[in-house]
């Protein structure tokens, strides 16, 4: 299967191989100029190695293009700062990857989420995170301190309280009946969202089922200010900072935010999704 991240190392590999034939210069005489193995230039070239720092300033300075470097290392940081595999993220478990969270949140005015098949993060009780831990470190055959990720979690949440900064919420109803916990657990959840309607610097629109959607909601989401979107996937986490990923992201935004209810209608939404769990 071929990944965004290889994608991008082959374009990589492409340019570093057509800086080579500008120069007049073979696999063979550029590996023996550059003092490596040719099967690591072959690699390179092929886009089956990612280039470190060093390796793109030597490829530059040998086929005589030094002010290629800096367009290099720009291809190259794009490679691990757009694509981050969570086999990679979650080697020191799921606590790190919070508290990347944390950091986030901390710089950025206006966060604004889509989720599709689960509640967000910033909304989770400690059971129903405890349970999403659990079914990623299960799935992912990764380690992770789950108590640890709960605790950071759930101290991220304090910036809900923060009077400078606004939290708007996109919530498909499929995310309020999907069965990722006890129904004791999912309760409680929905008793926490539909607590936090009315607070203030959040909003909670949820997109029911029955809705008109200009566009469906392909997946999940989230916006940091006008500056970030991070998209998840089942195999890796896009960062996407470019200015044309932001504004697309912000158009889907819209388009959702326009199908979704909110207020005294959010609340008799999850009233009645919380009525269908029967008694706990």
């Amino acid at each position: 299967m071929t990944t965004d991240y290889q994608t991008g190392r082959k374009a990589l590999g492409a340019r570093l191989s057509e800086l080579r034939a500008e120069a007049g210069l073979d696999g063979r005489s550029l590996a023996a100029r550059l003092g490596w193995p040719p099967s690591k230039v072959s690699k390179l070239q092929n886009g089956r190695q990612t280039p470190s720092a060093e390796d793109l300033a030597a490829w530059a300075d040998a086929v005589g293009r030094p002010d290629v470097l800096p367009e290099l290392k720009g291809r190259a940081a794009g490679l691990e700062s757009t694509y981050r595999s969570w086999r990679r993220q979650l080697v020191a478990g799921h606590r790190a990857r919070q508290e990347q969270a944390i950091a986030e949140t901390a710089v950025t005015t206006l966060t604004r989420a889509v989720e599709v098949v689960r509640v967000p993060g910033l909304l989770q009780t400690a059971d129903y995170a405890r349970d999403v831990f659990q079914a990623a470190a299960e799935f992912r055959e990764a380690d992770s301190d789950i108590e640890g990720s709960v605790r950071a979690r759930l101290r991220r949440q304090e910036a809900l309280y923060d009077p400078d900064k606004r939290f708007e919420f996109l919530i498909h109803e499929a995310a309020l009946h999907t069965r990722t916990s006890a129904p004791a657990v999912q309760a409680a959840q929905l008793d926490r969202l539909m607590s936090v309607i009315g607070l203030p610097g959040i909003e909670l629109g949820i997109v029911p089922f029955g809705a008109q959607l200009r566009r469906a909601p392909g997946h999940a989401f989230w916006i940091y200010d006008r500056r970030l979107v991070i998209v998840e996937t089942i195999g890796t986490e896009m960062w996407l900072a470019d200015t044309d990923s932001i504004e697309t992201y912000e158009r889907a935004w819209e388009w959702l935010q326009g199908s979704a209810v909110t207020g005294v209608q959010a609340r008799r939404l999850l009233g009645r999704v919380r009525a269908s769990l029967g008694p706990v």
